[in-house]
């Protein structure tokens, strides 16, 4: 299991560049229930992501099982995924790729965590390394029970740095909220700059893991 943190910490690195999760925290910051609120996004986020994840392991083994040769079919997945990171990596140039909806009315705790399910499930087609790194995880050939426990860290993992904007606001009051959103100009203005670069990489990186297995029978790691 321990060889597997090579691959899915720079894949979990890439995939928490979230400025959507972010700014949704801090506009539940400026709501009248700052802690609770943001909780509650973060909390939905975070199971909805959980919850897509096994689906996608499912379904990705589900077809695996269907065409009987698993280890094959798990790299053609891989260098769907690099191609896939290619393209966006094309898309993204033009600066849009932080982009966010508010939501509108007044929020409290139970809507924000249905909302914060929904923006997740509205962006997992998007979450190329979350894709990546459950076919990361299937191509281990872990136990059920461990496969499981691999993607709980890593969910929470994923959640803990924005987990510390509730747990500041609860420390230091809705004050912090101008260096909360001076951090998520900076954070936009990363993302929007890095993330084409980051997704280039990581789809060359896919893509060559997989095209040296279908001519060589061995991956790159």
């Amino acid at each position: 299991m321990l060889e597997l943190l090579p691959v899915l910490l720079p894949l979990l690195l890439i995939d928490v560049l979230n400025p959507v999760l972010f700014a949704l925290l801090i506009i539940a910051v400026g709501s009248s229930r700052p802690v609770a609120n943001s909780s509650a996004f973060l909390a939905g986020h975070t199971v909805a992501y959980f919850g897509a994840g096994i689906l996608i392991a499912i379904g990705l083994e589900r077809i695996t099982e269907r065409l009987g040769n698993p280890q094959p079919v798990d790299f053609v997945v891989e260098l769907a995924l690099g191609l896939l990171c290619l393209w966006a990596a094309l898309a993204a140039r033009d600066g849009k790729a932080s982009e966010t909806q508010e939501p509108a009315g007044e929020l409290n705790p139970l809507w924000c965590f249905g909302y914060g399910m929904i923006v997740n499930f509205i962006g997992v087609p998007f979450a190329l390394p979350y894709f990546a790194a459950i076919d990361q995880l299937l191509k281990a050939d872990l136990s059920t029970e461990v496969s499981l426990g691999v993607l709980v860290a890593y969910n929470l993992a994923y959640a803990l740095p924005f987990a510390l904007v509730p747990i500041a606001v609860a420390c230091m009051g809705q004050g912090l909220q101008p260096v909360l959103q001076k951090i998520n100009n900076l954070l936009v203005g990363l993302v929007d700059r890095a993330m084409p670069v980051l997704l280039l990489l990581l789809g060359i990186v896919l893509s060559a893991d997989a095209i040296k297995f279908f001519l060589t029978g061995k991956a790159l790691w």
